[in-house]
């Protein structure tokens, strides 16, 4: 494989100045000469503003190697989707549109300099998140792109997303670890939006945002459904939703299975937010251990360790459906269980609990006492609504099985919950073997 070495076109590892024009002119020789791999060598940090990726190019990081984001706006290339996320306008460190057989590959590092990036605090009742300033760059956003591999690379500090993927087919990405300050906002590991064929294995994310979240935002709807989807044997630490799907849900997100994977100190653990008119089906959550705490009320979220739930993002759209859910092997042990919630009948279906052992304890501060259904941007409670909840909590759901589960309460004042499984407008439940350790409590109102 040909190699092109950045240092022997320019660049220099003095960790100022902006080496994207050379990384630039040796990504287009190798492109230019049918492909091979561009080498970031060990030694130095290498200061870049953006870098286009082209077909046939793979990015190889040396083991010490290291590419840091630049903190001039000027360094880095705004299209026409900035400030469609998170608020805040800002380019990617490294991009590509329409590109083939790409990939970044070594044992380097990447790191996105958030805390350049951000202003202060936004504070309410103590500091709880950073305040982005206006200008924020993301780190790799790919678009449209087919043959992507993303492997064993460090990703850190990333100021907004961190791997935005809009229209991509036929990806992989291995063992990479994804190192976020957990009080950036914004800060999302992977995001697949509008993909197909996409594999997530044996990855270590911490994020202030969510983990891997699966989407089809409205910017985006050309590129069609996010399907065929695998995330294995992944370890996420979240201060919003570690392994989610939605809220952006304009095409179908069909296809998804997430299996061998342990959750850790998160807000919530595995998560389906319909919040647009699209269908999310055909999903599969297994062999997960997962541990949730609560956080500022600020960030969504409630401590549910499995959360599936559909609602109307503005109440003159058109109201999404979530259909045939399987939760199989989980262990949970946090601030709160199960919640399944609808807003009317006829979407949410077929929804299967098998095997769930849970153990609901207190460790944080902050209350448990509401339901969180946001975003609902045009109710007068944005979403939140006080209320006692239990350990499984249902509600407008057709077809629902409860199956060889067992819920715990540990340290927990049994007054302030309404029971081990509370059903409302639930229609044919299956309800077989199940164990609680308070006398057994089951609220059904069918």
């Amino acid at each position: 494989m040909a190699q092109y070495l950045i240092t022997d076109y320019g660049a220099t590892g003095d960790g100022a100045t902006n080496n994207a024009p050379f990384i630039q002119e040796a990504i287009e020789a190798c492109h230019a000469n049918g492909g091979g791999r561009v080498v970031i060598p060990a030694g130095g940090v290498f200061c870049s503003g953006t870098i286009n990726l082209k077909s046939g190019v793979e990015v190889h990081f040396e083991n010490g190697a290291r590419l840091q984001a630049s903190h001039a706006e000027s360094d880095y290339e705004v299209g026409n989707w900035a400030g469609v996320y998170g608020g805040s306008s800002g380019g990617f460190l490294i991009q590509a549109f329409d590109a083939d057989h790409i990939s970044l590959t070594g044992r380097g590092i990447i790191d996105g300099q958030a805390e350049m990036f951000m202003d202060g605090w936004w504070t309410d009742d103590g500091e709880f998140i950073k305040k982005p300033r206006a200008f924020r760059p993301r780190v790799i956003g790919l678009f449209g792109c087919k043959g992507i591999g993303i492997r064993d690379l460090t990703i850190q500090n990333a100021a907004q997303w961190t791997c935005h993927l809009t229209g991509c087919e036929d990806v992989v990405i291995h063992a990479i670890s994804i190192r976020n300050g957990l009080d950036i906002p914004n800060c999302d590991g992977i995001d697949p939006d509008h993909c197909r064929n996409v594999r997530i294995s044996d990855c270590h994310i911490e994020a202030g945002d969510d983990g891997i979240v699966i989407k089809t935002t409205k910017e985006h709807a050309g590129y069609g459904p996010s399907e065929n989807i695998t995330i294995t044997g992944c370890t996420v630490v979240s201060t919003s939703s570690a392994i989610k799907i939605g809220t952006e849900t304009n095409d179908p997100i069909r296809d998804v299975t997430v299996t061998g994977c342990v959750i850790k100190r998160s807000h919530r653990g595995l998560s389906i937010q319909v919040r647009d008119h699209g269908i999310v089906e055909n999903v599969i959550f297994s062999n997960c251990i997962v541990e949730t705490r609560n956080f500022h009320k600020k960030y969504w979220g409630n401590g549910e360790a499995v959360y599936i739930t559909v609602a109307r993002r503005h109440d003159d759209e058109e109201l999404g459906l979530i259909r045939k859910i399987v939760c199989q092997n989980i262990i949970f042990r946090g601030e709160n269980g199960v919640f399944i919630c609808g807003t009317e009948p006829d979407h949410i279906q077929d929804v299967s609990l098998l095997d769930i052992n849970g153990t609901i304890k207190k460790v944080s501060q902050f209350p448990v006492d509401f339901y969180d259904m946001r975003p609902r941007h045009s109710q007068e409670h944005g979403g939140l609504e006080k209320g006692k909840l239990s350990g499984i909590t249902a509600r407008y759901v057709d077809r629902l099985t409860v199956r060889n589960c067992g819920i715990r309460f540990e340290g927990v004042e049994l007054h302030h919950w309404k029971g081990s499984i509370d059903t409302e407008n639930v229609e044919d439940l299956v309800l077989e073997d199940f164990r609680s350790d308070d006398d057994g409590s089951v609220v059904l109102e069918r």
